[in-house]
């Protein structure tokens, strides 16, 4: 996956940090709504660009780990204040804790089950007890759709970047699904560069997600929806009593005036 490693330089101009401004809010107003007191620290898991991050370090003291180290030089060169950390969100241990843990679509390349399972493993040995972690897949096999898109921004030292994406339908019984991109980047005095950059994502059932959840010891699972409609799953250690229907009424009610707004 060339974007995320000798292509790293371009990401933000394949997605802008500016873009992830609705989705950073959502994400704060999730832990706020479902975590058993204060939230000051949070981990993330997968944290990529730092595109999340260069807005939820304004409430949060964020510790960033990704397996790319392209992008973590990425990531510090817009969040200089944040803590990053080489190390794969399946393997990962940092002998601390946090108010909460955010993986966000790095978990689509989680392939398989096992896989899956260290990550949510991962990210529950790094809660305290009340803490709450927040899952982002871009879809579960549930929500998944086939289909194309396109995007790209221009920089203000002359470069410029545009994409094409086709998300193709999963095989029967598959837990993975294929992403073809193609990447078209200019830049002062040098003709266009073509790059495609296949990508192999996961599809779990929501059913999935909720059982290695709980085999993680982890509780009150919230499936929700982001503004741009990515499934959510935030959840608590069980060890906590959870006022379980007070929170999903208050995260609903701030997401139906989120998307009303």
């Amino acid at each position: 996956m060339r974007i995320y490693s000798d292509l790293a330089p371009w990401f933000h101009l394949l997605t802008h940090p500016a873009d992830y401004e609705d989705e950073a809010d959502f994400i704060s107003r999730a832990v706020d709504a479902v975590v058993d007191g204060p939230a000051s620290t949070l981990l993330e898991l997968g944290s990529g660009g730092g595109n999340n991050a260069s807005h939820l370090k304004g409430r949060f003291t964020c510790t960033l780990t990704d397996l790319s180290p392209e992008m973590l030089e990425l990531s510090r060169s817009i969040n200089p204040e944040c803590e990053h950390v080489h190390g794969d969100m399946r393997t990962l241990r940092l002998g601390r804790t946090f108010d909460a843990v955010l993986a966000h679509d790095a978990v689509m390349y989680l392939t398989t089950e096992a896989d899956l399972q260290a990550a949510i493993e991962t990210a529950a040995v790094h809660l305290r007890p009340g803490g709450v972690a927040v899952l982002l897949p871009d879809a579960t096999l549930e929500s998944y759709a086939p289909g194309t898109d396109h995007g790209g921004h221009d920089g203000e030292d002359g470069r410029s970047l545009r994409y094409l994406e086709w998300t193709h339908a999963p095989e029967p019984g598959a837990t993975t699904a294929e992403v073809d991109y193609v990447v078209v980047m200019r830049e002062p005095g040098r003709p266009p560069r073509v790059v495609p950059d296949p990508h192999t994502v996961g599809l779990f059932p929501e059913s999935t997600w909720a059982r290695l959840i709980g085999c993680a010891g982890l509780g009150g699972v919230l499936p929700l929806e982001v503004p741009q409609a990515a499934a959510v799953v935030a959840v608590v250690p069980a060890m906590v009593r959870l006022r379980s229907e007070g929170l999903k009424r208050r995260v609903r009610q701030e997401h139906s005036h989120a998307a009303r707004s």
